[in-house]
C-alpha cells in the first residue's frame, strides 16, 4: 500500500472511497492540485506522492508531552509561538504533516494552536460544539491519522461549556442546535447522580463519553490503535487559567 504523509496513500485512499472520492483527495496534503487526471492515473499519482519527503511520525507520547508543555508555556504565560515565520508558511504550502489531531469545542475562547502554544500546520483541528464526535468528525480524524499521519487524538472540552450545560438542562432548543446537544446527553446521564458539581462533572463525562464513541465506531481509528500507531485521550480546559489537565 503506498504512503502519502501517514499511512495511506492518494491512490489508497481513492480504492476506500471510490473514485467519486477524488475531490476529497485533492487537499490531501496541501501541496500539488490532484487533478482527475491524476486521480484515474495510478502511475501520476505514485510519482506526485514519491515527491512528497514526509518527516518521521511523532510518535503518541512524544507528540502528547510537546502539547502538555505547550499548554504549560501558555498558562505560565511564556508562550515560544514556534513555527509562526514566513519559511515555514512557505514549507506549508507544499505539503503538511500536523503531529497530533485535536477535536475541539467550536467556543472561540479554546483555540487549539493559541492554548497549546503550537504552531503552522502543527495540530490538524476539528472543532464542534461540545466536542461531540459526529460523522464528519469522524471522518476528518480518519483523514488526519491514516493519511497524514497524525498518531495522537485529544479530544479537548472545556469548563463552562454552555453545550453541556444545555444537554444537562434538558430544556428544547430551537433549530438544529438540539442535535449536538443530544450527543451529549449519553454523557450527562452518567453522572446525575455524582455528588459534585453536576456540569463540571457532565463536562468530564463528555469528553470521555466522546473517546470512547471515537475508538468504537471508526475501524480506521481501531486499527491505528491496535497497531501502536495512535492513541486518543481526553483532556479538559480551564478557562480561568489557560490549564489543559488530561483525563484518565
Amino acid at each position: 500500500m503506498s504512503r502519502l504523509n501517514g499511512f495511506v496513500g492518494r491512490r489508497d485512499l481513492l480504492k476506500m472511497l471510490g473514485v467519486g472520492g477524488a475531490s476529497v483527495a485533492a487537499s490531501a496534503a496541501g501541496a500539488t492540485i490532484w487533478t482527475a487526471q491524476q486521480a484515474l492515473d495510478p502511475q501520476a499519482a505514485d510519482a506526485a506522492e514519491e515527491k512528497q519527503q514526509a518527516p518521521a511520525p511523532v510518535s503518541p507520547d512524544e507528540a502528547l508531552k510537546r502539547l502538555v508543555d505547550g499548554n504549560k508555556r501558555f498558562s505560565q504565560q511564556k508562550p515560544i509561538y514556534p513555527e509562526r515565520t514566513l519559511a515555514r508558511l512557505q514549507t506549508l504550502a507544499k505539503a503538511q504533516y500536523p503531529f497530533a489531531a485535536i477535536l475541539g469545542c467550536a467556543d472561540s475562547r479554546v483555540p487549539s494552536e493559541i492554548v497549546f502554544d503550537q504552531g503552522l500546520g502543527d495540530l490538524f483541528v476539528v472543532r464542534m460544539a461540545g466536542n461531540v464526535v459526529s460523522p464528519t468528525a469522524i471522518g476528518s480524524l480518519e483523514f488526519a491519522t491514516a493519511v497524514l499521519g497524525s498518531q495522537l487524538i485529544v479530544v479537548l472540552g472545556h469548563r463552562k461549556c454552555g453545550a453541556v450545560a444545555a444537554a444537562v438542562k434538558g430544556d428544547p432548543l430551537p433549530g438544529r442546535i438540539g442535535t449536538f446537544v443530544e450527543d451529549i446527553k449519553p454523557a450527562v446521564d452518567r453522572i446525575r447522580n455524582k455528588s459534585g458539581d453536576i456540569n463540571e462533572n457532565a463536562v468530564v463525562a463528555n469528553v470521555q463519553y466522546q473517546v470512547e464513541i471515537l475508538k468504537e465506531t471508526s475501524s480506521i481509528l481501531s486499527q491505528l490503535i491496535r497497531d501502536g500507531k495512535l492513541k486518543i485521550v481526553g483532556g479538559s480546559y480551564n478557562l480561568d487559567n489557560g490549564q489543559v489537565d488530561m483525563l484518565a
